[in-house]
């Protein structure tokens, strides 16, 4: 057993999935007894190959994450056998809420997404599953067959087409459906039990997004992705039904570390008594819940997309040949849990700001707000100094060691510019080096783009002030020379970074 496991490269995920400065484990052969059930449930699991070959099953209609109902709604009613599509029923402001059903197994699937209307990243998985299913004659032809053959899958998926319409968490009445799986006062959560109900779903997966400031316990990584088993009482009992979605969570804790290690999270699991994922588990449902946090360079969530899509397939694998019943429950309780909002956008370490013409040492924490534009479909960023202090026992998705280095505010040019297309044409990577920070435009363009200034309206520039909940624009500088500018909680190196400069005011 111990001879077969050393040739696995998955063994070291499984056991080293908890914090990154964890000291290694011993490997004795109890340590290795429940790693290698998880390893020999995924060898026939083809997980490495709906990774390579996501990006045939795309649906490429759907590229960011502030997507309506109207976008879903034609890719939903265009699909033909061996789909079902059912109206399901309204929401309350009478949007239509669908039902998709594929294959004729005997263990019933469901899939719930976006009953958080801001919570969209599944619903794009969704979609590129129906896509996957859609498509006959290549490598995955004999996994369909298995699936449809095996399982009775449904989908809802957007459960709340209100609050996506304004990219809202709650519905257009101002509940979390997630909180009425008692009261079911609102259509939407009277839709999810009823179809519930109706399948007597033997696995249900709950299917949200989180926030991206997590981490994955103490390590300084991103929760890209985190699970829970539901708790179904107080006392946190494992039964069949539980056990069975733990181990499955084990399974794809396996499959994710390969791509995302260290960045997979686990929720605590105190009951929450109106919560639907504890309910459903009580109901004799094996309920996952499944969050998306973030992740380096994905704004818009496509790789965690991209992973939502093999995990939920591998998992449906997994549920047709019951691998997921060799998994033991230990490399459930491996997995980290969040470690709370432990991340920053920027972080500004150790840098000295100036108060009452005193020099203070301080770190600054920014975080970068969306604000909606188009009717919620896009939006820009407006940032923040959200901690300012001590932050050492936080994490920065980017990072300034600052230390010997003064934060100075910026300066507004002295010239007012007549239009965006005229301030293009300036040096901009040389303002910044001279400390301008800001400059005021007669014409303020429409597009609000990421630009490497700070651009006001004639007339209207701000005190730049650094301090806690402002969005200062500064440079940092050491023995009189500037070498960086914080510019709406972005920063650039003034040396190495003049090339992305450049490009910024280009694209804008």
């Amino acid at each position: 057993m111990i001879r077969m496991l050393l040739a696995l490269p998955t063994l070291l995920l499984f056991i080293n999935c908890n914090n990154a400065n964890a000291p290694a484990p011993i490997l004795d052969a109890d340590t290795l007894l429940p790693v290698a059930e998880q390893v020999a449930a995924l060898q026939n699991i083809p997980y490495q190959a709906l990774y390579d070959q996501y990006d045939n099953y795309r649906e490429k209609s759907i590229r960011t994450r502030r997507f309506k109902h109207a976008d879903i709604v034609p890719l939903i009613q265009k699909l033909r056998p061996p789909f079902e599509v059912r109206k399901a029923g309204q929401s309350i402001e009478g949007r239509d809420i669908y039902r998709v059903s594929i294959g004729s197994g005997p263990t019933q699937v469901l899939l719930w997404s976006q009953m958080h209307g801001d919570e969209p990243t599944a619903t794009m998985a969704i979609m590129d599953i129906f896509n996957f299913f859609s498509k006959t004659g290549d490598e995955f032809d004999e996994l369909r067959q298995k699936l449809q053959r095996e399982l009775t899958i449904t989908f809802i998926p957007m459960l709340n087409p209100d609050g996506a319409e304004r990219f809202t968490r709650r519905n257009a009445l101002g509940v979390d459906l997630n909180r009425d799986a008692l009261r079911l006062q609102c259509p939407e959560s009277q839709i999810l039990k009823n179809i519930r109900d109706e399948l007597q779903a033997d696995w249900g997966f709950n299917l949200h997004d989180q926030s991206r400031y997590y981490s994955a316990g103490r390590a300084p990584k991103t929760a890209t992705i985190s699970f829970l088993a539901p708790a179904y009482n107080y006392e946190k009992d494992i039964n069949e039904v539980r056990g069975n979605a733990m181990r499955m969570i084990g399974l794809l804790n396996g499959i994710l570390q390969q791509y995302i290690p260290g960045q997979v999270g686990r929720y605590d699991d105190t009951f929450e008594p109106r919560a639907f994922g504890d309910n459903i588990q009580r109901w004799g449902t094996s309920t996952i819940l499944i969050e998306c946090g973030g992740q380096p360079n994905d704004e818009e969530k496509q790789y965690i997309r991209k992973l939502n899509f093999v995990a939920l397939l591998s998992s449906f694998d997994a549920i047709a040949t019951r691998a997921y019943a060799q998994a033991g429950l230990e490399a459930y309780d491996r997995i980290p849990f969040n470690g709370g909002n432990n991340f920053y956008d920027l972080i500004v370490r150790e840098a000295e700001v100036q108060k009452n013409g005193k020099w203070y040492v301080m770190d600054m924490g920014f975080r970068r707000n969306e604000v909606a534009l188009n009717n919620n479909r896009s939006f820009y960023y407006k940032s923040s100094i959200a901690e300012f202090g001590d932050m050492s026992v936080f994490f920065g998705y980017d990072e300034i060691t600052a230390q010997g280095h003064r934060a100075v505010p910026g300066k507004v040019y002295p010239t007012v510019v007549q239009n965006i297309a005229a301030l293009k044409k300036m040096d901009i990577a040389g303002l910044l080096a001279q400390g301008y920070t800001d400059v005021q435009l007669r014409e303020l363009p429409s597009s609000k783009k990421v630009f490497p200034l700070n651009l006001v309206a004639a007339g209207k520039s701000e005190r730049n002030a650094i301090q806690l909940y402002g969005n200062p624009s500064f440079v940092l500088q050491k023995e009189g020379q500037i070498r960086y500018a914080v510019i709406n909680g972005f920063a650039y190196n003034l040396e190495t970074d003049k090339s992305l400069i450049k490009q910024l005011v280009n694209d804008f």
